[in-house]
């Protein structure tokens, strides 16, 4: 037995949002870097879950704005990024309506910026490198408290 099994999601755990019936854990990344978005991508798919990649906050508030009913169970978000930051980023998806849990990504941990996240509901402030096994902890709670909403 692999021992990320005991992480991967019991049965399929189908879920209905509104009139929109999801069958699937999908975790939005956002982040600039590329190879950061492919990692946790591959990553999170390892765990049974699918995973949509945004380049930037802008890209991903747009998407938001364009399918509002797509739901994802988790977005793990990059507190820098050009444009519309993480920060940012979250506020806005408190305007729209959305409340998806928040795991933030940083390389500089400032905790002015820390401390913002996590008053506006964010679920954990991790900064990069990280351990595989916080993440996955870590977004493992995230979708439980999605589920729990």
């Amino acid at each position: 037995m692999s021992s990320l099994a005991w992480l991967m999601p019991a049965g399929s755990r189908d879920r209905a949002i509104g009139n929109y019936y999801q069958e699937q854990t999908i975790i939005a990344i956002v982040d600039d870097d590329e190879s950061v978005c492919h990692a946790i991508k591959g990553l999170v798919r390892s765990l049974g879950m699918e995973a949509d990649t945004f380049a930037s906050g802008q890209e991903f508030i747009g998407f938001i704005e364009a399918m509002p009913s797509r739901r994802f169970n988790c977005v793990i978000l990059d507190v820098q990024m050009p444009g519309l930051n993480g920060l940012d980023v979250q506020e806005r998806l408190k305007r729209l309506g959305n409340r998806f849990p928040i795991i933030f990504l940083t390389a500089h941990d400032e905790v002015s910026a820390r401390e913002r996240a996590l008053a506006a509901g964010a679920v954990a402030f991790l900064r990069k490198p990280f351990a595989a096994e916080l993440l996955i902890k870590t977004l493992r709670a995230a979708v439980k408290l999605d589920a729990n909403a």
